[in-house]
């Protein structure tokens, strides 16, 4: 046989084994699941403890066929190809889900010394929830630190019936280690007004933010100008106050007035009368009022109405546009 056809035979052989590995890697690649290069090249989130339901991006070095994005179950465990076991993922951050995946590897004796990485594609178990007096209320996933006023602002900001505070409920452990509730109230005036720092807080995950609306107090009856007024602060308003705002009284109103204040557990209005006249001439203190009341001054013939006749008077006030004034803050 000639020289050249044994050279010839011996460079197929040395070509054959590359060409087979190649092929192999190819038809592993064609098998690796749906979507999955795409997933794991765009998983580019901040790194956080990773929770259920979160969308994590595993690749490793050399073998494509564990190379896929997995879902966090709802118990904290996710599953891989060829592992008999599954492999808890919550509340690890990704390097450290790393360690234990390639653990996992080489425990079930599928890869030597494997090469690991592990990327958040979409966290599912970090919702902050912003509802109440907002613009636009929200649902959304803290990708990273968030801060109060940035979830405010995802919200579209706070609506012109916004009360004085903002609410707050987190999730904490208590001394027994259970989960527990936490209200956090945050004043609007240090948080927008005076910019304090230290009441904007960082949120990472799993917070309720809530605005309570403003309270109001009805004012009826023989006044100029009846309706709904805002009162930001309970505390600043009072019987005087809230004639100012409407203008004061009409002709021919009472000297005596009343208040409808609602029962807080049955919710039944009791009734109190007020001497209006001695108020006015500064021989009684002025009455405070709460969010709530229906302020009443009947006309000097003493007709009064009742309860049901007032409280549908102070409805239709709130439904109009001139039944509601603004109290500045």
């Amino acid at each position: 046989m000639s020289g050249k056809g044994i050279l010839s035979r011996s460079f197929m052989r040395r070509l054959a084994a590359p060409l087979l590995a190649a092929l192999l890697a190819v038809a592993a690649y064609a098998q690796r699941p749906a979507g999955g290069t795409a997933e794991i090249a765009g998983a580019n989130l901040p790194a956080q403890r990773i929770g259920p339901n979160d969308l994590i991006a595993v690749s490793v070095y050399g073998a494509p066929e564990f190379t896929r994005t997995v879902r966090v179950g709802a118990d904290g465990l996710i599953r891989l190809p060829m592992l008999k076991q599954r492999i808890r993922a919550e509340s690890l951050l990704p390097a450290e889900l790393e360690t234990a995946i390639a653990a996992a590897l080489q425990n079930e004796q599928l890869l030597v010394d494997p090469v690991v990485t592990v990327t958040v594609a979409e966290y599912h178990s970090r919702p902050i929830s912003v509802a109440g007096a907002v613009r636009n209320p929200v649902t959304f996933q803290a990708a990273g630190p968030v801060t109060l006023l940035e979830a405010l602002t995802r919200a579209g900001g706070l609506s012109p019936d916004a009360g004085p505070e903002i609410l707050v409920t987190r999730t904490e452990l208590d001394r027994e280690g259970n989960p527990s509730p936490v209200v956090q109230r945050i004043p609007v005036k240090a948080l927008i007004d005076s910019a304090n720092p230290e009441v904007n807080l960082r949120l990472s995950g799993g917070e309720e933010i809530r605005v309570p609306e403003v309270g109001r107090i009805y004012v009826v009856g023989t006044v100029r100008k009846p309706g709904a007024y805002p009162v930001p602060n309970e505390t600043e308003a009072t019987v005087l106050q809230l004639l100012a705002l409407a203008e004061g009284l009409a002709p021919f109103a009472s000297k005596q007035a009343y208040i409808y204040r609602p029962d807080p557990v049955t919710g039944e209005r009791h009734e109190m009368q007020i001497e209006l006249k001695r108020i006015m001439a500064r021989k009684a203190a002025d009455v405070p009022l709460q969010p709530s009341d229906i302020l009443y001054i009947p006309d000097s013939s003493g007709r009064r109405l009742t309860v049901t006749a007032l409280e549908r008077i102070a409805a239709f006030g709130t439904a109009t546009a001139s039944g509601v004034l603004i109290w500045r803050r």
